[in-house]
């Protein structure tokens, strides 16, 4: 695919001035699109904008589906009615400089689950529409997206293999419980996820009304606490206590004599192709619901990636695996049709990954330090 020439900027939504701790996707967000479209920017590169658990990494977060609470704007829930000001009297005040995550986060949740709790009785008719519509759209990964979120929080926040094992193991008896139990809980999460998406897409038709196209990330792997493992075990290379058996990562190279270890688990590609790439498919058509072009983070690995015993501390003893290579590609272009993909093809780049990469017609990434 061609991509006209173009000059832009990489900004994840987070480094953005905000009032409240961190940057959000309201105002100080259409304000900064009108500083791209002054400076001839057409493009802005965001990286990936869900839900972070551990070490607050974009590159690691709870749902490949969901989009991060956090980046909710408290400006816009004001200006909807679903808070007011008393209730950000006494918000603290944070450094404008720096993130700090975890005081951030345990500031922002309560005022969060308040617009929640208040949306029945203070939202519009025609928010309280909109959220009907997300539900019914997006049933296919919100529903377990929010019993996850809800009984990860019900148990401290420790990962999901830690749970009670008919959770963990999701028995149908179980989930029917939780459901019950959770149900509060539930549907906070699942008004936090429509106010997100309600507030990205005003963002996005703005960047478009600018001129401005955004560029978002799709990691290849995802983490292992996340709902998209919990609720597809049979996708990934698990043990029967749903550990990881191998993990993903990198060799050694000049950069680490160790290599690099990322920890998450890997795919069960035949599982995958049995069905027809369809968790793929959905992945990539959230993709494009959220970003006009998609980067593909470590695309390598499609061609062939570093294996590690998951009992490994480092990622010496991993060993190279053929990866699915376009076939993954060929089922989404039959399902979404042509995708504006960029292939991050930095690293250990081989010719497999070259051919895979310019057969699929996509675009490569080079570091003007290294070019």
């Amino acid at each position: 695919m061609n991509f006209p020439r173009a000059a832009g900027i990489l900004l994840h939504p987070t480094s953005l001035p905000g009032r409240h701790g961190i940057g959000e996707i309201g105002p100080e967000a259409h304000r900064w699109l009108t500083h791209l479209h002054g400076m001839s920017q057409r493009l802005w590169q965001v990286l990936p904008l869900g839900p972070t658990g551990y070490a607050d990494s974009p590159y690691q977060t709870l749902s490949t589906f969901a989009g991060n609470p956090m980046l909710i704007s408290f400006e816009s829930l004001l200006e909807e009615g679903l808070l007011l000001e008393s209730d950000l009297g006494n918000f603290p005040v944070f450094p404008g400089e720096r993130v700090e995550y975890g005081p951030v986060i345990a500031a922002r949740v309560p005022i969060l689950e308040k617009a929640a709790r208040s949306f029945a009785r203070r939202a519009s008719a025609q928010l309280k529409a909109g959220l009907a519509r997300f539900e019914e759209e997006h049933h296919a990964w919100l529903d377990d997206y929010a019993l996850f979120t809800t009984l990860k929080k019900h148990h401290g926040n420790g990962p999901w293999v830690e749970w009670p094992s008919p959770l963990v193991r999701r028995e149908p008896k179980a989930l029917q419980a939780a459901r019950r139990e959770h149900a509060t809980g539930i549907r906070q999460a699942k008004i936090l996820q429509f106010l997100f998406f309600h507030q990205w897409d005003a963002l996005r038709r703005e960047a478009r009304a600018r001129g401005v196209s955004i560029i978002g990330d799709v990691p290849i792997f995802v983490a292992h606490d996340s709902a998209d493992v919990w609720c597809r075990p049979d996708l990934f290379h698990l043990g029967p206590d749903r550990h990881p058996t191998v993990v993903a990562g990198v060799p050694p190279d000049y950069f680490s004599t160790t290599g690099q270890r990322w920890g998450n688990p890997l795919y069960r590609w035949d599982a995958h192709e049995n069905e027809g790439y369809a968790w793929w498919n959905s992945r990539l058509r959230s993709a494009f619901a959220l970003y006009d072009i998609v980067r593909i983070d470590h695309f390598r690995g499609f061609a062939g990636y570093w294996e590690i015993p998951a009992s490994e501390p480092t990622a010496v003893q991993g060993k190279w695996v053929a990866g699915p290579g376009r076939r993954i590609f060929d089922a989404a272009r039959g399902v979404l049709g042509d995708m504006p993909i960029i292939a991050e093809d930095l690293g250990v780049i081989t010719p497999d990954v070259e051919q895979l990469r310019d057969g699929l017609g996509y675009p490569g990434m080079r570091i003007l330090q290294f070019a």
